[in-house]
């Protein structure tokens, strides 16, 4: 990315709009009510031959208190301070304001280089507000319609000065799932994070949970909007940072309630948001209130993780708070080991998202969880603990039919994934698929994390099924000839 472009302005004027046009995809929230974006969204932009990072941001509003209208408006501010050029946005059609006039001069102060925009110019109705826009004192402003694509060519032309002044920086690349493993003898990819493929991890969980104050004691400082209000983040977010030594992207994701207290189209868009992080990341950490752990909800949220493959860390947030510690880890033993068998064997970490106590252990359990998640085993090990898995507790005989297990190998890692030769695979009961699996968990150390086993028949190695009994035949007229001969 060759430089940081944050959109700002008012609420409402269409900076998701733009910033979805921006990136070639709808990655911000967008609808007709204002103050849909309350968190800071950064994506991948592009506009002709510039490759840039989009920053999208809270409508500016006059609030400096502690509300969540004045934070909101702290997190842009801080937003401006860190981008390269701010493009401040106005509504054309509304025409200047006395809002807007005060954050222009905050703008002029702070920002490195400004370029102002009159958005929803489109139409004549648009001409007297793109007029006004002069007396904001930056410059002459660039018509656009961010719902239409117009005016981008002259956007295109007001950021190529400024991007020659930015050296090209590293673009990060999306991590790898669904590995297939070469055969034995070959080298194992090394899939230590790096600052180009950093460990990809997604915090999710139930509204208020403490997500993004968890996010925020990792990272050390107030990056992610945070309140008593339930649902504050609504969108997806990604930060990368260094995490005692470990390049990651964190994503905070909005808090996902059941299904049928979702109504408002708003809160539909950004739980589907959250889905999209889990699937993809690399290791999902599951965050729950320690007063009310292990609801239907949290149940469903992890079962989601495991279902997309993922690498699985449970953390129980607000500890700090606890007072019969001893007793209340116990129970949540139990009830993880009762509720959750699909993950039988993942971290359970206790955490303080306010204290920041725990995290230590949340850093090696969700590295621990990524190495598993990486976990290759030889075939010829694999045969011999089939063996005596086998030999253990034979496969049954449905109908009669006898199912024999013949070889199994490892086809893939991230999630690790195997593969059984056998006769009949569709008579094999689930049951002896679990014990295979929890087998695998036990004897090669991969507790919790999700195992793809899949069930595949040879064939009958029978040459003859199928020919024609034609010899036979011509053999049986001939003794009979034979014997009519008297021979």
């Amino acid at each position: 990315m060759s430089f940081s472009l944050a959109i700002v302005g008012r609420p409402n004027v269409g900076k998701s709009t733009l910033f979805n046009r921006l990136v070639g995809k709808r990655l911000a929230l967008v609808d007709d009510q204002p103050g849909v974006t309350r968190d800071l969204r950064e994506g991948e932009g592009k506009l002709a031959d510039l490759r840039f990072t989009v920053i999208d941001t809270a409508g500016l509003e006059d609030a400096t208190d502690d509300s969540l209208q004045g934070r909101m408006r702290r997190l842009t501010e801080r937003a401006v301070d860190m981008a390269d050029i701010c493009l401040f946005m106005i509504d054309a059609r509304v025409g200047v304001t006395p809002v807007d006039e005060i954050f222009a001069e905050i703008l002029r102060k702070r920002a490195k280089h400004v370029i102002l925009a009159a958005n929803k110019g489109e139409g004549a109705a648009a001409d007297a507000g793109v007029l006004e826009a002069w007396n904001l004192g930056l410059g002459e402003p660039i018509r656009l319609s961010a719902e239409h694509g117009e005016g981008l060519p002259d956007l295109y032309n007001a950021l190529m000065p400024l991007a020659d002044e930015y050296e090209a920086r590293a673009e990060e690349e999306a991590p790898e799932i669904d590995v297939t493993v070469g055969e034995d003898g070959e080298d194992i990819p090394d899939h230590t994070p790096t600052q180009k493929k950093p460990l990809q991890i997604a915090v999710v969980g139930r509204p208020n949970a403490g997500k993004s104050t968890l996010i925020n004691q990792i990272l050390g400082e107030d990056r992610l909007l945070t309140g008593p209000e339930a649902g504050i983040t609504r969108d997806a977010i990604s930060l990368t940072l260094d995490w005692h030594g470990t390049p990651c992207r964190i994503f905070d994701t909005a808090g996902m309630r059941k299904r049928a207290k979702v109504q408002e189209k708003l809160e539909k868009l950004s739980v589907s948001d959250g889905l999209r992080a889990v699937k993809f990341a690399e290791v999902v950490v599951v965050l729950l209130d320690a007063a009310i752990p292990f609801e239907q909800q949290d149940l469903r949220i992890a079962d989601l993780a495991e279902r997309e493959g993922r690498a699985v860390v449970v953390a129980v947030n607000k500890w700090d708070i606890e007072d019969e510690k001893q007793q209340k880890l116990r129970d949540l033993k139990e009830a993880f080991t009762r509720l959750l068998p699909q993950l039988r064997g993942a971290p359970l970490v206790t955490v303080s998202a306010k204290t920041g106590k725990g995290l230590d252990r949340l850093h090696d359990a969700i590295l621990r969880a990524h190495d598993i998640w990486n976990r290759r085993v030889t075939t010829a090990q694999l045969n011999r603990w089939l063996e005596g898995m086998v030999a253990a507790h034979p496969p049954p005989a449905p109908q009669g039919k006898r199912i024999k297990l013949r070889y199994i190998t490892q086809a893939k890692t991230r999630p690790p994934g195997f593969v059984v030769m056998c006769s009949h695979p569709d008579k094999m009961p689930a049951s002896y698929n679990r014990y295979l699996v929890n087998g695998l968990r036990d004897d090669f150390d991969m507790p919790g994390t999700p195992i793809r086993m899949t069930l595949r028949g040879q064939g009958d190695k029978n040459p003859y099924k199928g020919k024609k009994k034609s010899t036979p035949s011509r053999l049986r007229k001939h003794l009979g000839k034979g014997r009519a001969d008297g021979k």
